[in-house]
């Protein structure tokens, strides 16, 4: 566990001495605003639980800002050649996966909990539930530690940041769309009904917007936590058989 708070340390203070962390969490802020209150009508709608108003539309924010924070956590270390030495030093990959992941996720755990101000807001117009917004929040966050877990794997795979960006976003915002409702009513006309739910347990939607609702259902937890660690198990095989 040092050597993991090392590794998380030296990269959490990289991204705050140079302006990509502040310039991500500004558009991250400014983005979410505004589509809550106007596509997401938020004083009009009367939407307490922040579900319809707020959450709905941080999906189509992450897909694309989160790969932003994540495209330089391997692409660097494997242009420079400094993936070669990690075996060199006393300290394992593992501790480097994780420290560097956990940096990034604390990134966004500031952005998302920087929009605070919406809930206070609708607790000063209302009675919200305000269990079901903390859920909302958790939701939130546990999708960008899942774009990030998906954008730290592609990292591994190439030392370009521009490749990197485009491919996990892609993934991110394929992950996002396939499970959407105005295309899964489309593709439900081709495809059949069980094929369309398998589509839909494996998108974004369904489990996200479960705890945006405040319902804590272990299969969101489960698919939260399978893509994570399953991306994490990726990028260290990957990175092992790099060095090897």
């Amino acid at each position: 566990m040092k050597d993991v708070w090392t590794i998380y340390k030296r990269e959490l203070s990289s991204y705050f001495s140079q302006p990509i962390a502040y310039a991500i969490i500004i558009i991250f802020l400014l983005l979410s605003m505004v589509f809550a209150f106007t596509l997401g009508n938020f004083i009009e709608a009367g939407d307490a639980s922040l579900t319809y108003s707020f959450f709905l539309y941080l999906p189509f924010v992450l897909m694309v800002l989160v790969p932003a924070v994540g495209m330089r956590l391997w692409s660097e270390e494997l242009r420079t050649g400094t993936v070669e030495l990690i075996g060199t030093y006393p300290i394992s990959l593992w501790s480097v996966i994780l420290g560097k992941f956990k940096a990034a996720a604390t990134v966004w755990f500031i952005a998302i909990t920087l929009t605070f101000p919406i809930w206070i807001t609708v607790n000063w117009l209302g009675e919200p539930d305000n269990l079901a917004i903390l859920s909302g929040y958790i939701g939130a966050y546990l999708l960008a530690c899942t774009f990030l877990s998906i954008t730290l794997l592609v990292s591994a795979f190439t030392r370009d940041q521009v490749i990197c960006l485009i491919v996990s976003s892609a993934i991110c915002i394929g992950l996002v769309f396939a499970t959407f409702d105005p295309f899964v009513r489309q593709y439900s006309k081709t495809f059949s009904p069980e094929v369309k739910d398998a589509i839909t347990a494996l998108g974004v939607w369904d489990h996200f917007l479960s705890l945006a609702r405040g319902a804590f259902r272990l299969q969101d937890l489960i698919w939260f936590a399978s893509i994570i660690v399953a991306s994490l198990l990726g990028t260290s095989a990957i990175l092992s058989a790099k060095r090897s």
